[in-house]
């Protein structure tokens, strides 16, 4: 008993790292993924085709490889790793927290872009023109109008992100980000017991219901304005 209390709490400060790594993707993803969107949906079209190439770049190679590049390229090509940056004040593992959590925000923007463009250009053109028939202003227009008919468009596929987010971040691992799974395999390395690798699968299951469940309540909750 005592050692499942042991690991338990010491798979709880790893989970601590997990929950900071999504909750901060989330935070910065989602307004970079606005502006992406903008970018890619623009009149402008140099600037239209060049966030459209970037955003297939990132959604068409692995978060691993982005990964891996952002961590360790500076310091193998250009001799300047993120542990020397001054920002990061020499602390070894919150520099490669930041590094991940850049490399986390880029991905899922770019995969949120796409959502929230498809959700804007599945709106009719024509509750436009009869907006603007009717004497509404654009910002009128989009948030009474049009801002609820986007959240119903892209609420499924972004609860589908959002949960895949909270298993993706278990490759955080893979640059030294003490996270929950990082710590089960530290456990395993240093005291050759396996089964907190499988017991990781319980907080993941655990917050994967929990956000699932607040997606649900969300679509409850906005269902009567999309009667």
């Amino acid at each position: 008993m005592d050692t499942f209390i042991k690991v338990t709490l010491q798979l709880a400060g790893g989970f601590g790292t997990t929950l900071a790594l999504f909750f901060l993707t989330l935070l910065f993803a989602i307004p970079l993924a606005l502006l992406f969107a903008v970018f890619a949906g623009s009149s402008v079209r140099p600037l239209k085709y060049l966030m459209r190439a970037f955003i297939y770049v990132i959604r068409g190679t692995p978060l691993l490889l982005q990964l891996m590049i952002v961590v360790y390229l500076p310091g193998i090509a250009f001799n300047a790793p993120l542990t020397k940056w001054p920002i990061f004040g020499g602390n070894v593992a919150t520099s490669y927290f930041c590094g991940a959590l850049f490399a986390f925000v880029v991905n899922y923007a770019c995969y949120f872009a796409e959502i929230f463009r498809g959700g804007i250009e599945n709106i009719p053109k024509g509750q436009y023109e009869a907006c603007a028939v009717l004497g509404m202003t654009k910002s009128q227009t989009f948030f009474r109008v049009i801002l609820l008919q986007v959240i119903r468009n892209i609420l499924a596929p972004m609860s589908n992100e959002v949960v895949t987010l909270v298993k993706d971040t278990a490759l955080a691992r893979t640059v030294s980000v003490i996270e929950i799974f990082f710590a089960a395999s530290e456990l395993l390395r240093v005291q050759f017991i396996i089964w907190p690798l499988f017991y990781t699968g319980v907080f993941y299951l655990g917050f994967s219901a929990l956000v699932t469940l607040l997606f649900n309540i969300a679509e409850k909750k906005l269902s009567k304005y999309w009667k």
